[in-house]
């Protein structure tokens, strides 16, 4: 049986694929149960420092499998609640990885689909992709946290017109309205993220974590708490190998060497 989720190691980079093209990768509840269980082991494998999600096929995800809700007997917003729980699951992992999330959007991105590339750090998008927030076009409300990213992005004036109107939004509207970091030719998202990915793992890693988690607690923190997180990560940092690399190497005028492992 053709396993809904692939996984390879490139080096040091983890790349996920989600592998029902037949559904357009839409995900039932055992499909992102393990999508959930790939991105917790990622987050704590220490041989591996980035992560790729894309999708085979047609498709980068086309959110909830529709047609697994309907069969699932009982009513559906039970299978719903159920299926919420475990993506929800995913979401908050790709958020609170301390290593780059890269979304390789690679086909249709909607409903869920549109939400998870949301909460990846960065969105390459092939030029004949499409986004769709979709859940209303279907009398549904958001999930996957697309209500707290989507305004993020682009602004409450902007997210309520995707909302309201769900419309598809190409990859170059995309760019403009700065829902995907770039556009590339089709065929080529993944190599484009894997090309991110590496820039990124050349530098301190352990910088990019601090900052990608300061960040993301600001949308949520007071300034004097905001003030604190970053004193005491600043601290923390500096202290590692790479932080006295850094200042080492500025010192020195000399280009940094950071421990990728550290």
């Amino acid at each position: 049986m053709t396993s809904s989720v692939t996984t390879e190691k490139i080096g040091k980079t983890m790349v996920l694929v989600l592998n029902r093209p037949e559904a357009y990768n839409a995900f039932d509840l055992d499909m992102i149960q393990e999508v959930a269980d790939i991105l917790i082991q990622t987050a704590v494998d220490s041989d591996t420092s980035g992560l790729i999600i894309s999708g085979r096929g047609k498709a980068f995800c086309a959110g909830g499998d529709l047609r697994w809700i309907h069969q699932c007997g009982g009513s559906h917003g039970a299978a719903f609640h159920e299926l919420a729980a475990r993506y929800h699951q995913a979401i908050l992992e790709i958020r609170r990885m301390p290593k780059p999330v890269i979304a390789a959007i690679n086909g249709l991105a909607a409903g869920g689909g549109f939400s998870m590339a949301l909460a990846c750090d960065f969105r390459v998008m092939e030029t004949s992709a499409v986004l769709r927030q979709a859940y209303t076009s279907n009398g549904l409300s958001i999930d996957g946290g697309g209500t707290y990213t989507l305004p993020r992005l682009v602004g409450l004036a902007r997210a309520l017109e995707i909302t309201a109107f769900d419309r598809p939004i190409d990859a170059q509207k995309a760019l403009s309205w700065g829902l995907v970091t770039e556009v590339t030719d089709d065929g080529n998202a993944r190599a484009r993220a894997m090309e991110m990915i590496r820039e990124i793992q050349e530098g301190a890693l352990t910088s990019f974590a601090a900052s990608k988690q300061l960040l993301i607690d600001s949308f949520h923190t007071s300034l004097e708490a905001q003030l604190e997180k970053e004193r005491h990560l600043l601290a923390r940092v500096a202290d590692s190998r790479a932080g006295r690399e850094g200042v080492t190497a500025f010192l020195e005028k000399r280009k940094p060497l950071f421990n990728r492992d550290d």
